[in-house]
């Protein structure tokens, strides 16, 4: 359609033309006429033909202007046309001065050298061509311009930052001779691909000429050698010379004309063809058998052969070798004294020998089967899983490994069974390595060992019992003698602790009536001595028989000393805990402790307390009075809580404070006791059968507690015994 369009245009420029000339005529025609019209007045019927020819001129004008619009749309459709063409070219064009500068470049040009078209124009094309040829481009460009042939040069556009790229520049002077237009085509994957051609050329050549096998380039029209490589001429003693340019029967390789006529029909059908062990001599007669790979394909649209001769002799002899070898090899396994058995590098068991197979008897298929699961089926998978690296160990390394004595149950049969067993890496016949492993079963004979030893033992074990015997005769009489003995140390022992517990106990009684008498004749005889005297100082004061003054030190002696005498008299035994009762006892000291100590304490008691003993209620007093002595002592305490209560015929006392913890056990055995101490409040309680237990926490505090019967005894009793 663009091809027409093209075509087309001269003929309608041709017609713009005729239209333009007829319409000067017209103008000039109808200026006539007006000019008629002012000289020669017209009638009527002239006016109407007048009109009516205007009408036609009009048109005539409106058929001009569609075709000139059709001419111009003909026009920019094939400008467009070109346009594309211009720009989408496979080649870049561009439009030089004759100095090089860019005039015009197309889209391809512009993308080829990667540089904005807005960007070229303008600019040298110089400046696009790799240094080293800049100058031959130069001379390129003179030549373009001083004739009005076609030009054509290899360059290299070299842009920074970008890669170098071959382009083949076909460029030729305008007809202006003030321009020319460069014609662009990248060669960089042309030139890429010649010279992986080229190498592979050379690589080619390099691997024809150095191939340790011997190569014949064979035209198949003629059958004669065209090429031979060196190791062929080794191979047959000839020179490329004497080889080049004759038949293969005439160098020993077929046997007649006959044999080779036969053999290239088949590499014309089949394209390729191998013989192995064909004889060939050498020059000087010496014969060998050689391996024959020939194969049919087109160089250079021409049909070749390539026959690679390998010598195969010392091949044969070696395979006749490890022929041999193989045979000694499975004899020297099957005659072998002891189980033998073999495994190739993939651990698959190859042979074993008439004593190994009993101990394979359960496993079918059994050569060729892989060494692990047969193991699987004989042992458990623990023991199979240790032989196998232990193969696999050899294998790689090539150390040999000696078992130690082996004994395992045996998963097919349920028998135990001990083996001694070897490993060594072997180089088998198809020379591969391998495994073989010795074994033999040992069971019976250690059965037959540990007979012995066992009876051995038994032997052995009979002598030291009869010994063992007489010894515990010795010991058991000497035992019934240490026991005796023990006994009537325990009698006694319990005997004396009895009598120091009975001791302590009467100690603590008579201590406590020692407090008690002391306590009364403190506050019965002396205090009212020191009274008395009291009183009769006085009485001469009053009757002014002595001076006052000097008396007043006197008489404030004699009062600090009954105070002093009262709290002697508490402290050894409170007088209220026998003429009271437990409970006022309890709030005077605690009053007085309360006001020297700072540490706030609170009591509750049922009232049924006083209704127990006398000694029960002197032991609690007690317990009570050390108690908050040793908090005041050592606990640091803000307040303490003491209750007493009835519990299931018992009296339980509770005294517990907020402050430090300490280590009960490590306290109890320690001799510090205090004033009372720990261990007398124990033995105290212990005394009237009552209990005493301390419990300490960090954080908790310190709680005692103490048990003592419900016994009851006269409310008034003033007896402590």
């Amino acid at each position: 359609m663009r091809s027409s369009a093209i075509s087309t245009a001269p003929t309608r420029s041709a017609s713009v033309v005729e239209l333009r000339r007829r319409a000067r005529a017209q103008l000039r025609n109808e200026a006539k006429a007006r000019t008629l019209v002012v000289e020669i007045p017209k009638s009527a019927a002239d006016i109407r033909r007048l009109c009516h020819e205007l009408q036609v001129h009009q048109v005539e004008l409106e058929l001009q202007n569609a075709e000139l619009q059709r001419s111009r749309d003909s026009l920019e459709a094939a400008l467009e046309d070109y346009t594309d063409l211009y720009e989408f070219s496979p080649v870049g064009y561009f439009s030089l001065s004759a100095d090089g500068v860019i005039h015009r470049v197309n889209l391809t040009g512009s993308t080829l050298v990667g540089i904005e078209r807005s960007s070229l124009v303008g600019k040298p094309f110089q400046r696009l061509i790799s240094v080293p040829l800049r100058s031959a481009f130069t001379s390129f460009l003179k030549q373009v311009f001083e004739t009005q042939s076609r030009q054509s040069g290899e360059f290299e556009i070299s842009i920074p930052g970008r890669p170098s790229r071959s382009v083949n520049i076909e460029a030729q002077r305008l007809q202006n001779q003030l321009a020319c237009r460069a014609v662009l085509v990248d060669t960089t994957d042309r030139k890429a691909d010649e010279d992986r051609v080229r190498v592979s050329e050379i690589r080619y050549r390099r691997l024809f000429e150095a191939a340790q096998d011997g190569i014949l380039i064979v035209d198949p029209e003629t059958r004669k050698i065209t090429d031979a490589n060196p190791f062929m001429t080794t191979l047959l003693g000839h020179t490329r010379d004497e080889l080049v340019g004759r038949e293969l029967f005439e160098i020993g390789l077929l046997k007649d004309a006959v044999a080779g006529g036969e053999i290239f029909e088949k590499l014309k059908r089949d394209h390729g063809i191998r013989y192995e062990g064909l004889p060939i001599k050498r020059q000087g007669g010496r014969q060998q058998e050689v391996e024959v790979v020939a194969n049919l394909y087109r160089e250079n649209g021409h049909s070749v052969i390539q026959f690679n001769v390998r010598d195969i002799t010392a091949r044969k002899q070696a395979e006749e070798q490890a022929r041999r070898h193989e045979v000694l090899f499975a004899a020297l396994v099957t005659q072998a004294p002891f189980g033998v058995y073999v495994v190739d590098d993939r651990l698959r068991l190859q042979q074993a020998n008439p004593r190994a197979l009993p101990v394979f008897e359960n496993v079918h298929p059994l050569i060729g089967r892989d060494l692990l699961e047969i193991l699987n089926i004989i042992w458990p998978k623990r023991v199979s899983a240790r032989i196998i690296n232990l193969f696999k160990g050899t294998l790689k390394t090539g150390a040999p490994y000696q078992a130690p004595e082996f004994a395992e149950r045996r998963l097919d049969t349920g028998a135990k069974e001990v083996y001694e067993w070897q490993i060594q890496r072997v180089t088998l016949p198809d020379g591969r390595f391998g495994v073989v492993a010795y074994f033999s079963e040992i069971t019976e004979r250690k059965l037959a060992d540990e007979a012995v030893r066992r009876l051995a033992v038994v032997t052995s074990s009979n002598e030291k019992q009869e010994l063992e015997i007489v010894r515990r005769r010795v010991v058991e009489k000497n035992l019934k003698q240490s026991e005796q003995q023990q006994r009537r140390m325990l009698r006694q022992s319990n005997r004396m602790q009895k009598q120091l517990r009975s001791l302590s106990h009467r100690i603590l009684l008579a201590q406590e009536a020692e407090r008690k008498r002391i306590s009364r004749e403190l506050h019965d005889v002396i205090t009212q001595t020191v009274v008395g005297i009291g009183v009769h100082l006085n009485g001469l004061a009053r009757r002014d028989l002595v001076n006052a003054r000097f008396l007043k030190p006197t008489q404030q002696l004699i009062e600090q000393s009954v105070v002093i005498l009262h709290q002697f008299a508490r402290e050894l035994r409170p007088t209220l805990l026998d003429d009271l009762g437990l409970i006022p006892a309890l709030q005077s000291y605690l009053e007085e402790f309360m006001k020297e100590t700072g540490v706030r304490v609170r009591l509750a008691v049922f009232a049924g307390v006083e209704q127990i003993h006398i000694t029960h209620r002197t032991a609690l007093y007690r317990v009570a009075q050390e108690a908050l002595q040793n908090v005041a002592r050592h606990a640091r305490a803000g307040q303490v809580r003491m209750n007493i209560q009835n519990l299931d015929g018992q009296v339980q006392m509770r005294i517990r404070d907020d402050g430090i913890s300490f280590d009960v056990e490590s306290m109890m055995a320690s001799k510090a006791g205090g004033r009372l101490g720990l261990l007398g409040m124990r033995e105290r309680l212990e005394m009237i059968g009552g209990v005493l237990t301390i419990e300490s926490e960090v954080g908790k505090g310190t709680t005692v507690l103490a048990r003592v019967p419900f016994r009851k005894g006269r409310a008034g009793s003033q007896s402590a015994r």
